[in-house]
C-alpha cells in the first residue's frame, strides 16, 4: 500500500493517531487481513470482516490496491479519503474509484465510524457489489453473397431464473466443475447469477447437443439449472475446414489480450472463428454495479462500454460450395474438394467427409504425394526447357529402371501398338514415360516450375494451409529426380496447391490463394504469367486426359473439363493410396483427394465428375 498522508489539518495533539488509524485500517483490508481491520472500525467485527471479505469476492477481485489519501480532523472527528483500485481479475479490468470514511475518537483512539459506504461510496446496509459483462452478438462469418457460413442448428442453453437458485454459489461451484471451469470462473458466475434479473431465465453455457451429452451426468447434479433447446446459427457450418470450431469459454484460453470474456461466452476455437475472434465478438460492456437486497439494481458505479462484433466476408461462393458439398454426400471413402478460382486465386469452396476407422483428408493443411498429378507441373517445366513437344514419340513401358529405382505404372497402362507421343503418355498418366523424360531436365528447371506454380510459396493466409515442397536432390541423383517429376520422392503438397495449380493453365498466370475479403489481407507473394504457347499445349494435354484418357471418368457431358489423375501412398497409412484428380471447368479449378487402398483412379474421377457436372456456367 502506498501512504501519503496530505492535507492534515485540525487539532494538532491528534495527527499521528489519526494518520496511524487510517493507515492500519487501509493495509489490514488491502492485505486481507480482514479481522484485524475491523478492530479498527466501531461496527461488529464477525459483521465488518465478512462484508470487506465478501466485496473483494463478489468483485471477482484478483487484487486491491489502496492509497492513503488527505485527512481533515476536527476535534473528535476526522475524514480519510483514499483511493481504491480493484483488479477484476477475468475482465482484466481496473476499477479505481475515490472513497472516503469518517473516524471518531474513542476512549485515546480513532476508529473508523463503520457503514457499507466505507467500502464503495453509496453502499447501504443490505447492499452489495457485482460486476456484470453482457457480450454482444457474435456476428457472423460471410461467404461471397453475403450469406452466413453457419446453419440454424440445435443449442442446449443452460441457466438459472436468480430467484429461484437457494443457493448460488454452490450452484455456480458444481456447474463450473462440470463443465472443467476453475474456481476463479465459479465466483464470476455467482456474480453474474446474482446481478442478473431475478424473475428472468439467464443463459450461462450454450452448448452443443454433442457438448450437452458429453457433460450431461456432471450437469444433472447441478441444483436448480434450466435448459433450453433454441436454435441458432452457432454450431453447424457448412464450410468447417475454413469457419472452424465455436466453443464456450469453460477454461481462461482466450483471456491473454486483454478483452474480458465471462465464462460461457462463445468463442473460436479453431479457423477463421478463431482468428477473427475479437472482430467477430466485439468488446463485451462491463459494469460494476449496487443492487439491493431484492437484487436489484440501484445504481451503476463504472461501466466500461463494449462494441458490437463486426462481419468477416470470405471467397466462399455458395453455389461451388453447395456442389462441392452433394458431390461427396453419400461416398463411403475419406475424400476431400478444394475448388479455387483460376487467374484469382479465390478459395470458392472447401469440402471433406469422415469415413469411421479411416485417416481424414485435409484439404487445407494436408500433406501427400501427387503421385501423375504433378505431371501438370513436370510437363510444364518440359515444355518451357524446350526439349519436348507434345509429338515427341515417348515410349510407355511397363517398367524402367532410372538410377537405382525401377519405375511401374500403377495402375497399369494397356500396351499401345506404336510408340505414343508426349500427349498421349500424358493423357494416360504414364509414370514409366515421364520418368525416362526426367533426363531432359535439370533439377533446377523442375524446381524453378513448381516454383512459378506456387509449390512451397510462402501464403499469408487467415488460417493454416500447405503450400508444398520439393527438395532440389543432388546433381546426379537421377532416380530422386525421376521420382520428383512423377510426383514422388520429395514432392509434397496439399489439395489446394494442387487446385492453384489447375488455376494457373487455365488463366495462363499463378495467383496466391485468397480467402478473406473483408478486412482485406495480404497475399504475400505475386502474380506469375507464363507463355502462352506452353499454357495451350498444356491445356490441350489435360482436355485429352480426361476426354480419353485416365482421367476419362471426370468427363461431363457437353462441357469442357481438363485434369489429370495421380496415385501415391499415404506415408503412414501402409496400404492406403491417395487418389488424385487434379483440374479444372471453366474458370473453377479444383482437386480431389481420395483415400482408398484400391490402385484405381476412379475413387477421384467419381467426384470430380458429380462435383464439375453441378457446376453452373459462370459460377
Amino acid at each position: 500500500m502506498v501512504v501519503v498522508v496530505a492535507g492534515v489539518v485540525g487539532v494538532g495533539g491528534s495527527r499521528l493517531s489519526v494518520a496511524e488509524s487510517v493507515k492500519a485500517f487501509l493495509l489490514d483490508w488491502e492485505t486481507g487481513n480482514y479481522v484485524a481491520a475491523a478492530r479498527l472500525t466501531t461496527g461488529r467485527p464477525a459483521s465488518v470482516a465478512r462484508l470487506l471479505r465478501a466485496t473483494k469476492v463478489q468483485l471477482g477481485a484478483d487484487d486491491l490496491a489502496l492509497k492513503m489519501g488527505p485527512i481533515t480532523t476536527g476535534r473528535n472527528t476526522a475524514r480519510a479519503f483514499f483511493t481504491a483500485t480493484f483488479d477484476l481479475g477475468t475482465s482484466g479490468l481496473p476499477w479505481t474509484y475515490q472513497g472516503s470514511f469518517r473516524l471518531r475518537l474513542s476512549r485515546s483512539a480513532w476508529r473508523v465510524v463503520w457503514s457499507p459506504s466505507v467500502i464503495a461510496p453509496g453502499l447501504r446496509p443490505g447492499d452489495r457489489l457485482a460486476v456484470v459483462t453482457s457480450a454482444p452478438g457474435r456476428a457472423p462469418l460471410l461467404d461471397s453473397a453475403r450469406n452466413s457460413l453457419f446453419t440454424p442448428s440445435p443449442v442446449i442453453e443452460l441457466g438459472v431464473v436468480p430467484d429461484e437458485v437457494k443457493h448460488p454459489l454452490r450452484t455456480a461451484e458444481l456447474l463450473a466443475r462440470a463443465v472443467h471451469m476453475g474456481s476463479a470462473d465459479a465466483i464470476e458466475m455467482w456474480g453474474q447469477m446474482e446481478a442478473a434479473p431475478p424473475n428472468s431465465f439467464f443463459e450461462l453455457l450454450a452448448l452443443s447437443p454433442g457438448q450437452y451429452n458429453r457433460l450431461s451426468s456432471a450437469l444433472s447434479k447441478v441444483p436448480d439449472l434450466r435448459r433450453n433447446t433454441i436454435s441458432r446459427r452457432l454450431f453447424h457450418s457448412t464450410v468447417p475446414d475454413v469457419t472452424g470450431q465455436i466453443g464456450t469459454e469453460t477454461a481462461r484460453v482466450l483471456r491473454t489480450d486483454g478483452v474480458p470474456y465471462r465464462p460461457g461466452t462463445t468463442i473460436g476455437l479453431s479457423g477463421l472463428e478463431r482468428t477473427y475472434q475479437s472482430q467477430l465478438t466485439g468488446t463485451p460492456t462491463t459494469e460494476v454495479v449496487v443492487q439491493n437486497r431484492a437484487g436489484h439494481r440501484v445504481a451503476v458505479l463504472k461501466r466500461w462500454p463494449g462494441g458490437s462484433g463486426v462481419v468477416v466476408r470470405t471467397t466462399i461462393n455458395p453455389g461451388v460450395q453447395r456442389a462441392a458439398a452433394n458431390a461427396l454426400a453419400g461416398v463411403g471413402y475419406p475424400v476431400a474438394i478444394v475448388a479455387t478460382r483460376a487467374g484469382g486465386g479465390q478459395i470458392l469452396a472447401v469440402a471433406s467427409n469422415s469415413v469411421n476407422g479411416m485417416p481424414d483428408v485435409r484439404p487445407l493443411t494436408g500433406v501427400y504425394q501427387p503421385g501423375q498429378a504433378f505431371t501438370i507441373v513436370s510437363t510444364m517445366a518440359l515444355l518451357r526447357s524446350g526439349s519436348v513437344v507434345a509429338a515427341r514419340r515417348v515410349p510407355c513401358r511397363a517398367t524402367n529402371l532410372i538410377g537405382s529405382q525401377t519405375f511401374t505404372n500403377m495402375p497399369p497402362v494397356p500396351t499401345l501398338r506404336k510408340s505414343p507421343t508426349v500427349g498421349t503418355d500424358f493423357a494416360r498418366a504414364c509414370r514409366t514415360a515421364f520418368a525416362g523424360l526426367s533426363y531432359l531436365l535439370s533439377p533446377s528447371q523442375l524446381a524453378k516450375a513448381a516454383a512459378d506454380m506456387g509449390i512451397g510459396s510462402r501464403w499469408q493466409l487467415p488460417i493454416p494451409a500447405f503450400s508444398g515442397s520439393l527438395r532440389t536432390p543432388a546433381s546426379g541423383n537421377t532416380g530422386v529426380k525421376a521420382a520428383d517429376v512423377v510426383g514422388d520422392g520429395t514432392v509434397r503438397v496439399s489439395p489446394l496447391a494442387m487446385a492453384l495449380a489447375a488455376g494457373a493453365v487455365e488463366s495462363g498466370s499463378w495467383r496466391p490463394p485468397v480467402l478473406v475479403t473483408n478486412p482485406a489481407t495480404a497475399s504475400g507473394v505475386g502474380r506469375v504469367a507464363f507463355s502462352r504457347s506452353v499454357t495451350g499445349t498444356l491445356r490441350t494435354m489435360m482436355l485429352a486426359a480426361v476426354a480419353s484418357g485416365a482421367a476419362q471418368g471426370a468427363g461431363v457431358r457437353h462441357a469442357a473439363v481438363y485434369g489429370q489423375v495421380g496415385i501415391a501412398p499415404v506415408a503412414g497409412h501402409g496400404g492406403l493410396l491417395a487418389i488424385w484428380f487434379v483440374g479444372y471447368r471453366g474458370d473453377v479449378a479444383f482437386a480431389v483427394v481420395a483415400f482408398s487402398p484400391v490402385a484405381s483412379f476412379a475413387p477421384a474421377t467419381q467426384v470430380a465428375q458429380r462435383f464439375a457436372a453441378a457446376l453452373s456456367p459462370g459460377a
